[in-house]
């Protein structure tokens, strides 16, 4: 690469780059090199056995090898062998250099009696010496205290990388390898070089474990106005380190021969003593300024956080300084007090929660239960040992019986006795830590499982903010209500305590703090799950005075949220107090989910009501008539409009069959219906009598009835809709009459010219030639002929002439068969031209009834003409009048191609035909059967495709006196 290269790589990024890849691999570097030589220090220990050894220093001086030290209590020393002693051979062998020495060390074994020749003022000495083996590791403690060294490297590594950029954890990793380097390094007694490297790491790692834990506790956690970070204070740290240095360089001193004889090994011993002393005190002085600085800080934080150190640190470092180290600098080593090591593992662990807030505000937990633990513990073993102390005391000195049995019982007797043994120290604990307060947290729960008979929502929620605040202490409660879809539920507050004013921040779906709530999950401000939460976020619960959530979960729902604030001066709730509170909020959950639902069946109800109303309100508003009767036609519903229409009144309506509100043809009509269409059928102008007496009248109606299903799908009875259209038929009777008369006006007009023109000059030229006929002439009697058609047509154009000025409308007696003759005659001519035989069987005698003579003569006319149009090749036209009783019936019938069955319930319909466009307006059949309803008849029909149709007419007869019959029958009308 060259410098242009270099220069393009080096980019003012690249140094910010390269310290963020030292803060991370450095630490992870480290500790993996530590652990790797650990395991090395562990195998060499594991696999050292000793050597042979005579418990002497032996040194060449020149060809001599002097005896420089004897170990006190050592093989040398109880054979006699003093400091200045010239060893002459070993078993007869010449001894010229020390090497020879630690040959026959090696060839010898433990116990094996050795001659040893020396030379002491002169004088050669035979002494006789034991070999022993040298000490070696206990590795039940080096392995114990490796494997805590092991883990308070890798929790220093892990904080460092999980908050990287932070200083402290810079420094706490140093102190973890200090820690690391005392526990886990040692010596195996090899003397070899490896050996010396695990040696001089253990004493360095000794030396610098104080200074680093005791300016470890004078910067953290940070504190207002701290002496150690003004600058005179930076600069009195070097006083820390300096013992350190100074104990390392008499140690290296003593190493590199400095010191003659005795005086080395003083030294050395000196340096070890000096670092114990130096260790006790930096672990007792910093412990010491961690105490008392707990006084002087103002945050909660900062104080949970060195309350961790200082707990964890005394649980560490006093029994070790107490019980080890102390007892070894005073001559009389306690026995297996040197496992008490063991426990300085404590003091990273607690420094590493502090650094990264594991559990900051479970410290009084923590020690309650490590309490309570030391003390289940310590009383089974009373109980275990005063057992047998008992069973030693009872049974005779001799007995065969004080074994394993007597053992077994009092193993028994503790497993027994120790859950309650537990319960009521636990009880007693927490009596003595919550004192007024311990009734009330034993009271909550209670109450939380009465929350259930409650089932106002408002009553509830205030019982359940006020008892939470009261027990646990805090100044703010809020509680939260769910709303919206589970996936996206917004927490609405719904009772709030401790505020100055209202409080009415909403937790959003969207946002962090309301995700983990709807997934049920408790979520205090400042634990490492909050960290995901924007700074805004925490900024604005903070500032709101809430410390904590806890969701009220109910069929893995989150129906509500409990949020607290904090204890007086700050302090937050621990552990314990928030597992308490998620029991509440348990039991709680399906309180407010039973309230909420009561409260929203009492909203439904409401509503159902409500529309209840509503629907009564539409229904006795509609315009038409609605009827609900049961498969039984009992009425179960009138409305208002029934009432006017009918003349009959909803209580008098309601239960009453429908043949005592109606009359029978309409009730028989309507059963039909529903037979022939079950699933629904519709009725066109159908007479309904209404009222009684001389209020009685016919109106009209439209019917449509529908089944009356419930929400089952079943049939419970029949919707019957009652539209009067009396109104209607009167508006389309005049319609129809103001078209017949237009039409008719302008037939009239053209017969008149047409017809009557030719026939006046047919008439008058007829009667002139008669005038000078002579009557025996034969023409003559053809000239009358010519006379007599002549009239013929002048008949039936003044016939027509009736149809366009019809008479009045008032009803009189009418002949129908001298009627049905004028239509036929009228159609006589298209009837010839569309090959169509009439056929007539009329009733000998007149067939009286009471109507208008022009609107029957409609009626005719156009069902002949629907005739005629329904045999477009021919066919025979039979109309039969006969009587029944008081009843006048007329049948039209044709053998043409009849009608569909489809298009029978429609052919009186207004405006329906089946005609080509142009040639109907499908009025004719609806105009019909309304002229027959207003005569108070009938009008029915049978078709049958390919075969004809037949239209059956009944009509009220009349009772005309014999001069009316006669004027039926002249045809006269009276003024």
């Amino acid at each position: 690469m060259n410098g242009r290269d270099a220069a393009l790589v080096l980019t003012p990024a690249a140094p910010g780059r390269v310290r963020s890849l030292l803060r991370v691999g450095l630490p992870v570097a480290v500790a993996a090199l530590l652990v790797t030589l650990a395991i090395v220090n562990i195998a060499v220990v594991k696999t050292w056995e000793g050597q042979i050894e005579d418990g002497v220093l032996w040194r060449q001086e020149g060809a001599n090898v002097v005896a420089v030290e004897v170990a006190p209590h050592h093989a040398g020393a109880r054979a006699g062998i003093q400091p200045r002693d010239v060893l002459l051979a070993i078993d007869g062998q010449e001894i010229t250099s020390v090497s020879q020495v630690a040959s026959l060390m090696q060839a010898g074994a433990a116990g094996q009696a050795r001659v040893y020749l020396v030379q002491r003022a002169s004088a050669d000495l035979p002494l006789s010496l034991t070999l022993e083996s040298s000490p070696v590791v206990q590795h039940a403690l080096y392995y114990s205290l490796a494997l805590v060294g092991i883990l308070a490297v890798i929790v220093g590594a892990s904080v460092r990388l999980r908050r990287p950029h932070d200083q402290a954890t810079l420094h706490f990793f140093w102190l973890t390898v200090a820690f690391f380097g005392v526990l886990a390094f040692t010596a195996a007694g090899r003397y070899d070089r490896l050996d010396y490297v695990f040696d001089w790491a253990d004493l360095v790692a000794r030396l610098l474990l104080p200074p680093l834990f005791l300016h470890f506790a004078l910067v953290f956690p940070e504190r207002p106005n701290a002496w150690v970070r003004t600058r005179a204070g930076r600069a009195s740290l070097v006083l820390f380190y300096a013992p350190a240095a100074i104990i390392g360089l008499a140690r290296v001193a003593a190493v590199r021969g400095a010191f003659e004889g005795q005086a080395a090994t003083a030294v050395l011993l000196g340096v070890e003593r000096s670092a114990y002393v130096y260790l006790a005190i930096c672990l007792l002085a910093g412990l010491t300024l961690m105490t008392l600085a707990l006084r002087r800080l103002r945050s909660v934080t900062a104080k949970r956080q060195l309350r961790w150190i200082v707990w964890g640190s005394a649980v560490g470092v006093l029994p070790f300084v107490g019980l080890y180290v102390v007892p070894l600098l005073a001559g009389f080593p306690l026995p297996y007090t040197e496992y008490t090591a063991v426990l300085l593992g404590c003091v990273p662990l607690s420094f590493a929660s502090a650094l990264v807030r594991y559990r900051l505000m479970d410290i009084e937990v923590i020690i309650k239960k490590a309490m309570v633990a030391a003390a289940v513990v310590v009383l089974l073993a009373a109980i275990y040992n005063g057992t047998l102390i008992l069973v030693g005391l009872v049974l005779p000195a001799d007995s065969d019986d004080r074994g394993s049995f007597w053992a077994l019982l009092a193993t028994l007797i503790v497993a027994l006795v120790a859950p309650t043994l537990r319960t009521s120290i636990q009880n007693a604990l927490d009596r003595l830590y919550y004192r007024d307060r311990y009734d009330y947290r034993r009271a909550l729960v209670s109450f939380a499982r009465e929350l259930n008979s409650d089932l106002d929502l408002q009553r509830l929620s205030t019982r359940l903010v006020e008892r939470v605040r009261e027990t646990l202490g805090v100044d703010r409660m809020v509680l939260f209500l769910s709303s919206g879809a589970p996936t996206a539920q917004r927490f609405r507050p719904f009772k709030a305590a401790g505020f100055d004013g209202p409080f009415d921040r909403v937790i959003e779906p969207s946002s962090v703090l309301g995700a983990r709530l709807s997934l049920g999950q408790t979520v205090v401000l400042g634990d490492a799950a909050t960290r995901r939460m924007s700074p805004q976020e925490l900024a604005v619960w903070r500032e709101s005075g809430l410390n904590g959530f806890v969701p009220c979960v109910s069929n893995e729902v989150t129906i509500a949220v409990l949020a607290f604030g904090h204890r007086p001066h700050g302090e937050p709730l621990n552990s314990e107090d928030i597992t308490l509170l998620n029991g509440v909020a348990a039991q709680a959950a399906t309180a407010l989910e039973n309230a909420r639902l009561y409260d929203e069946l009492s909203a439904k109800a409401g509503e159902i009501e409500r529309l209840r109303q509503f629907s009564d309100s539409v229904v006795e508003s509609l315009s038409d008539g609605l009827v609900v009767v049961d498969l039984q036609d009992r009425v179960l519903r009138w409305n208002r409009r029934m009432e006017t229409l009918v003349g009959v009144g909803r209580q008098q309506a309601l239960g009453r069959d429908l043949g005592d509100l109606f009359n029978r043809p309409f009730v028989e009509g309507l059963q039909a219906a529903r037979r022939e269409s079950p699933l629904g059928a519709s009725m066109y102008r159908i007479p309904l009598d209404v009222g009684v007496g001389e209020e009685r009248r016919q109106l009209l109606v439209n019917t449509a009835i529908a089944p009356f299903q419930t929400t089952e799908d079943e049939q419970a009875g029949w919707i019957i809709v009652i539209e009067d259209v009396t109104d209607r038929a009167n508006l389309e009777e005049q319609l129809r009459l103001s078209e017949k008369m237009a039409a008719i006006g302008l037939l009239a007009a053209g017969v008149a010219h047409e017809v009557n023109t030719p026939l006046t000059g047919i008439s008058s030229f007829t009667q002139m030639l008669l005038d000078r006929a002579d009557p025996g002439d034969p023409d003559t009697q053809l000239l009358e002929k010519i006379e007599q058609q002549t009239f013929r047509a002048a008949k039936i154009v003044n016939s027509l002439l009736n149809l366009a000025r019809p008479s009045g409308g008032e009803m009189r007696v009418v002949d129908l068969n001298a009627t049905i003759s004028d239509v036929l005659s009228l159609l006589e001519h298209q009837f010839r031209n569309h090959r169509i035989q009439v056929r007539r069987h009329l009733d000998g005698p007149p067939v009286l009834v009471r109507g208008v003579e022009y609107k029957l003569q409609q009626v005719f006319l156009n069902l002949f003409l629907n005739a005629r149009d329904a045999m477009p090749r021919g066919g025979s036209l039979t109309v039969t009048t006969a009587t029944s009783g008081s009843e006048a019936l007329v049948e039209v019938a044709d053998t043409g191609i009849g009608i569909p069955s489809e298009h029978l319930a429609r052919i009186y319909d207004p405006f329906f035909t089946t005609k080509a466009d142009g040639r109907g307006t499908g009025l004719g059949l609806s105009v019909t059967y309304g002229i027959v309803q207003e005569h108070g008849g009938t009008l029915t029909c049978d078709s049958d495709p390919q075969q004809g149709t037949r239209f059956r007419l009944v009509l009220p007869l009349a009772e005309p006196s014999p001069a009316a019959e006669r004027d039926a029958t002249t045809g006269v009308t009276h003024a």
